[in-house]
């Protein structure tokens, strides 16, 4: 297994951080003695990776011709051993057992017996080998689709559903892993044996063969022809639904709390229901179109073989064909059926393979919304002044979210951001961090406009801690260290100790190796947000940005928090998002956003003068100074 950038701490060997029981651990590890160890995975990534032509079965397959000729090769030599059956079994009845000719009877056994041989032989490295290749070609199709979602930008992911992003990585790619495994070497094998049945059927008998072609062919062709529109509307449908079931599951999952709190679980079972009753329908209708077009080609084949049997014995009794040719002709038939019954088994699982190829196609046509030019330069170590030059912004056409903005933000300045709610004080946040790029206007950085630089030399030198903290599925320490895996322990926990939550590390009973579960869900907010805060801070960041960072923390943490503040923005250019006008009062200057627009800066002293919205502000502040409400409560 590959441990690309895993910690390993507490379980050892890989292991996860809760350990292993004690009485397992002998068994664990020797099926870790028995395990390959696989070298670190080279994974390359770059933000403005652009492929030439969109994502086709055909253009993902060119690649690899080599690979692609070869498992051809194995096809030919397994299918024309699979098929001398019939022909020798003819040859045999009429050069051996009518003449009454032992020897040749012998011969041609034995070379029945070769071909066995060698088909079974073929058939075990073409499934050896195409199920490698298989295997090779999804990995790397599961890399890149991973990396693209990667390179997306956020306005991508707001407008998307986080399950139908999962139903790209998993039945998608699934559905294109049975095709490629299963299906397009299968539709190779069966019509190749079409193909060299027909043509033996034309030198056993011209006669016999023209009446099958002109019986089964013309009826199949039409039959065809419409299975193809009705099912490529019923597997796209297909695809749609399940994208519907999996984006309703993750919701649900991610929501639990909400859902048990309001007592929504009865409405979304029902809600559920339906969505998963869609999803059947969409399977019923193409399971229908599938029935039917199967039952009619066996109807169809089963007339034809008993015409092709009246009009073959009819020949044999006028002497114009051997009974060991109607024998291989009647033989080659069963073998002419299977091919054909096979090939609409696959045609369904084709029509699959295609919906997902669509829909894997459209994903990866996606390009970012914030784009990295070709020549990106590289923003060298940046001392931290910023500037937004008359920049407007909005989310959609016509809703504009910032409207002529002009800030200037100085080196090592703590710039605080006040105003109501939808203002668009986040806003200014993500543009300067450049999760967004402006409708109009520029943001620069010590002068460098954030279009022109690459978004690793601007990302590698920003912090962010926003309002919901995000934890993952791990470790704390491997949760602090994310944007720094190869600090040390004694770093991660200077970290801790300056944030202040060495002492929670130290009650812990595994310490910084204690797991956090998924989204951090055994720790409080206040805990996720100040494990948040140690992250951003052994990133060392030169421009640090606090979006409402304390806005759901109590009183004690948010004491903590504002403890370790004075020591984590020292030297550091900061811009807070302020929810409690405590926090916004620890700025050296503070601007009043409100629609869209900066209608006050200046310093605390400066904006109370002003007798303005923060003034206003500020009042409310001091009216609960009485005890009502504490100081450091007091929300914007």
């Amino acid at each position: 297994m590959w441990f690309g950038g895993f910690h390993k701490h507490g379980g050892g060997d890989g292991l996860p951080f809760a350990g292993i029981p004690s009485e397992l651990a002998e068994g664990v590890q020797k099926i870790l003695d028995r395990e390959p160890v696989h070298p670190e995975p080279e994974v390359e990534f770059s933000q403005r990776v652009v492929y030439e032509a969109p994502f086709t079965l055909r253009s993902f397959l060119a690649p690899h011709k080599v690979m692609l000729l070869g498992a051809a090769l194995l096809i030919v030599l397994e299918t024309a051993t699979n098929l001398v059956g019939p022909l020798l079994t003819g040859w045999a009845i009429d050069y051996g057992v009518r003449p009454g000719k032992p020897d040749t009877l012998l011969l041609i056994f034995i070379g029945y017996l070769v071909a066995i041989i060698i088909n079974a032989v073929t058939n075990w490295g073409r499934i050896s080998f195409t199920g490698w290749f298989g295997e090779q070609m999804m990995l790397k199709l599961r890399v890149r689709v991973f990396s693209h979602l990667q390179r997306l930008s956020l306005d991508f992911f707001t407008g998307e559903k986080a399950g139908r992003l999962m139903t790209r990585m998993t039945s998608d790619i699934e559905a294109l892993t049975h095709l490629f495994q299963e299906g397009i070497v299968q539709l190779f094998v069966q019509g190749l044996t079409l193909l060299i049945i027909i043509t033996i059927l034309y030198a056993l008998s011209p006669k016999l063969a023209v009446i099958t072609v002109l019986i089964v062919v013309p009826v199949m062709v039409v039959l065809t022809s419409w299975f193809r529109v009705v099912s490529d509307r019923g597997y796209e449908r297909v695809r749609d639904r399940i994208a519907d079931v999996l984006a309703d599951l993750s919701e649900s999952l991610a929501g639990i709390r909400i859902i048990a709190a309001h007592n929504r679980r009865r409405h979304n079972v029902i809600h559920h229901n339906n969505t998963v009753g869609e999803y059947f329908d969409a399977n019923i209708y193409t399971a229908r179109i599938g029935a039917f077009y199967s039952s009619a080609t066996e109807v169809t084949l089963v007339i034809g073989r008993a015409l092709l049997f009246l009009f073959g014995g009819g020949m044999v009794l006028s002497g114009s064909l051997s009974i060991g040719e109607l024998i291989s002709f009647l033989l080659y038939l069963t073998y002419f059926n299977a091919p054909i019954e096979t090939l609409v088994q696959l045609y369904n699982q084709f029509q699959s393979g295609q919906a997902a190829v669509k829909k894997l196609q459209g994903l990866l046509g996606t390009p970012p919304g914030v784009p990295e030019k070709e020549d990106a330069a590289v923003l060298p170590a940046v001392k931290g002044e910023i500037d937004l030059e008359n920049v407007s912004f909005s989310y959609s056409p016509g809703n504009p979210v910032l409207t002529d903005i002009n800030l200037h933000i100085s080196e090592g300045e703590t710039f605080a951001l006040v105003g109501p709610t939808g203002a668009g004080k986040s806003t200014i946040a993500k543009l300067i961090t450049r999760f967004y790029d402006p409708d109009k206007g520029t943001v620069c950085i010590d002068g460098s406009n954030l279009a022109d630089v690459t978004h690793h030399s601007l990302r590698s030198q920003l912090g962010v801690v926003p309002q919901e903290a995000f934890l993952f599925n791990g470790s704390i320490r491997d949760n602090i260290a994310f944007s720094n895996p190869n600090v040390s322990d004694d770093e991660v926990m200077e970290a801790c100790r300056i944030v202040g939550i060495d002492d929670l590390i130290e009650r812990l009973p595994m310490g910084l190796d204690t797991p956090c579960h998924e989204r951090g869900v055994s720790l409080s907010s206040g805990e996720r947000q100040l494990i948040a805060l140690a992250r951003a801070f052994l990133s060392g960041p030169r421009v640090l940005v606090l979006d409402e960072a304390t806005s759901n923390l109590d009183l004690k943490s948010e004491s903590k928090i504002e403890r370790a503040l004075d020591i984590i923005l020292e030297g550091r250019t900061a811009i807070i998002i302020a929810h409690r006008l405590a926090t916004a009062m620890r700025g050296n200057r503070i601007a009043v956003v409100d629609d869209g627009r900066i209608v006050e800066i200046g310093s605390h002293d400066e904006l109370v003068e002003k007798n303005g919205q923060y003034a206003e502000m500020y009042a409310t502040y001091l009216e609960h100074m009485d005890g009502k409400a504490s100081p450091g409560n007091i929300a914007l």
